[in-house]
């Protein structure tokens, strides 16, 4: 059996700011920082570490990585980058003020918006500057796989992909797993590992630095899991 560990990342500042931050590459807040530090001491308090650790190209999800391996001395661990799991991208919405956006829009459509399964945002043009095109991180991408926008329903499926060739192997051969993440992309993974419907998964929340555990049975189904906070 192995453990796969969930763990969004902090506090970012856009969070703090209430704004929607999707792709944009925001740090953590101070508090952020914190809860990356609690969450690495949560972990260790537990006796919980990890052999492989997979995270986003996103700066908020990288430091809490790195904080909370501090406080496991798990620093030394194979980390693994990948665009797929980075935060689901929020289009033309991202920067702007949510309650804002609510008093231009109305509660209902930015709530559509925010938790529908397959109703994405307003898309973002190319040209616009909040582009992934204009970006270094992702220069060497193939351009028609950067999103413009998306649900979370194209969200997993650009993340599906990479659990099932790289970190569904990983816990097959008994590795234990950590993935650093955003919130909508772990909502993507916890849909499918827990076969959460499409109906369902608008009410799942998973919030900031607290450590999710996943105990794997050798077919990849959950015998349990649980938050330790």
């Amino acid at each position: 059996m192995a453990n796969l560990i969930l763990l969004r990342h902090g506090q970012s500042l856009w969070n703090l700011e209430n704004k929607f931050t999707g792709w944009t590459d925001v740090d953590l807040s101070e508090n952020g920082v914190k809860e990356a530090r609690v969450a690495g001491k949560l972990l260790a308090k537990n006796g919980i570490s990890w052999d492989v650790a997979y995270t986003s190209l996103l700066k908020r999800a990288i430091r809490t990585l790195h904080l909370a391996a501090a406080g496991t001395d798990c620093l030394y661990v194979p980390e693994i980058r990948s665009w797929r799991l980075n935060e689901r991208h929020y289009g033309a919405l991202q920067g702007l003020d949510k309650s804002e956006t609510v008093k231009k829009y109305g509660e209902e459509q930015v709530r559509i918006w925010r938790r529908s399964y397959d109703i994405p945002p307003p898309m973002l043009k190319p040209s616009d500057a909040r582009s992934p095109l204009f970006e270094k991180k992702y220069r060497n991408m193939d351009p028609r796989v950067l999103p413009m926008g998306e649900s979370l329903k194209t969200t997993c499926e650009r993340v599906l992909p990479f659990w099932n060739d790289a970190i569904a192997p990983v816990l097959l051969e008994g590795k234990n797993v950590l993935i650093s993440a955003h919130g909508n992309s772990l909502r993507a993974l916890v849909k499918y590992i827990k076969q959460i419907s499409d109906a369902d998964i608008p009410n799942l929340e998973i919030p900031t630095g607290i450590p999710q555990i996943f105990e794997m049975r050798n077919d990849l189904s959950v015998a349990r899991d649980y938050y330790i906070n």
